[in-house]
């Protein structure tokens, strides 16, 4: 078993500014995650209100997703960053402001998730393209690891966390909390060195937008990793059916170890991804991982012990995670820097749009042939769905090592 690497850490000063700040932020973004539909829920009672939610935040986070990733390219993406934490600490702001009201106001919540999508949108393709700035080349799988990593950690910690402080202290005190994790991030972030873009990079503009889409589609190599993920996430991401897989094994116990399972599989990857810095077929690396991730989806939906399809989500996070490390490899490997935050925005819709779609798909299959067989079949599909990705021979012979990998 190989350890974690951990040069990013020892060699970027930079590197580590944003790493803590991002442990910090996302431990308190996740705290708001599960105390928005907990408070929801409390004011309305209402399952379709609680899952309006995804709607509310679909079309900001596509929209300034795309123009995000162009920004990123056109301006000191350091600054986009500081500047989008700031705006999200001040929807945590209204959050807590709205919940101290005698009559706190869903429309308002609405409201700030969408404007909270729509930062969110604009900050992640200046962060995602910034790390190959502030990181060297032969340590950018490590450096994607160690940030995995701390996404995983905040995903079991920060749920529960957060569902205690709002269930036991009240909502108020979770978006509190929130609001803390915030200002020490921007503490952080705030002493970041300036990131300028070249001299004669393009203005945001639909053009440059269109510039980026092309580009990706023209890059067998890049394709793969977008339909790889997108199939995935779509036909084998049952999260939306776990509430009512857990009332049919008799075990509503297990609901919070469904969703944690693979997070911890993931986890588990990154703190032994010492490994992933040796391998240079990254494409089939992640054809594998996402053949892995739907068998083991299969397996949960085939599975009846509780303890056995625990194992097999947490097989199936394990194989997402060293999908992702090498997927986000390839995308900072091969693109080329005035292009980066651009396609960026476009890998940013791809996990994001994969997620979304896939509550549809399950709760459709469900209704048609049963909880079970929809995780199953959504696993066998996506195998399938991946065994096809091999017609893109740019992509499944990628190899690091080649000359033609800029």
């Amino acid at each position: 078993m190989t350890v974690l690497d951990l040069r990013p850490w020892r060699t970027s000063r930079d590197y580590r500014l944003l790493w803590s700040s991002g442990a910090v932020s996302v431990l308190g973004s996740f705290i708001t995650y599960v105390t928005v539909p907990l408070q929801i829920k409390e004011l309305t009672g209402s399952y379709l209100a609680v899952g309006a939610m995804g709607l509310v935040e679909l079309v900001p986070m596509i929209v300034f997703g795309l123009y995000g990733g162009a920004l990123a390219d056109a301006v000191d993406r350091g600054k986009i960053v500081l500047l989008a934490e700031a705006g999200l600490g001040l929807m945590s702001s209204l959050l807590l402001a709205n919940s101290l009201l005698p009559h706190p106001m869903l429309w308002l919540i609405y409201a700030v998730a969408a404007v909270a999508a729509a930062l969110d949108g604009l900050q992640r393709p200046s962060l995602d393209a910034l790390l190959p700035r502030i990181v060297p080349r032969d340590q950018l799988t490590a450096a994607i690891a160690l940030s995995s990593m701390r996404f995983s950690v905040g995903a079991i910690v920060g749920p529960a966390i957060g569902g205690l402080i709002a269930a036991t202290f009240g909502v108020s005190t979770a978006y509190t909390c929130d609001i803390v994790s915030f200002a020490i991030a921007l503490s952080l972030l705030a002493q970041l060195k300036a990131v300028p873009p070249p001299s004669d990079a393009d203005k945001p503009s639909l053009r440059g937008i269109l510039e980026g889409l092309r580009y990706a589609g023209s890059r067998q190599e890049l394709l793969g990793t977008y339909l790889v993920d997108l199939a995935a996430m779509i036909l084998a991401m049952p999260n939306a059916l776990f509430p009512f897989l857990a009332d049919e094994l008799g075990a509503p116990w297990a609901l919070g170890l469904m969703y944690a399972a693979t997070s911890v599989g993931g986890l588990a990857v990154t703190l032994t991804s010492g490994w992933t810095s040796k391998v240079h077929r990254h494409g089939l690396m992640v054809a594998i991982a996402a053949g892995v991730w739907g068998l083991a989806m299969a397996g949960a939906g085939w599975s009846t012990p509780v303890w056995l399809v625990l194992v097999f989500l947490a097989v199936a996070g394990a194989a997402d995670m060293v999908s992702g490390l090498f997927r986000s490899t390839m995308w900072n490997q091969t693109i080329p820097d005035h292009l980066r935050g651009r396609l960026a925005g476009i890998e940013l819709l791809s996990y994001t749009l994969g997620p979304q779609l896939s509550q549809i798909r399950a709760g459709g299959m469900a209704s048609l042939v049963g909880v079970r067989p929809a995780i199953w079949t959504g696993g066998l599909a996506c195998v399938v769905a991946v065994l096809g990705s091999a017609g893109l021979r740019g992509f499944i012979r990628y190899d690091d090592r080649s000359p033609s990998v800029s």
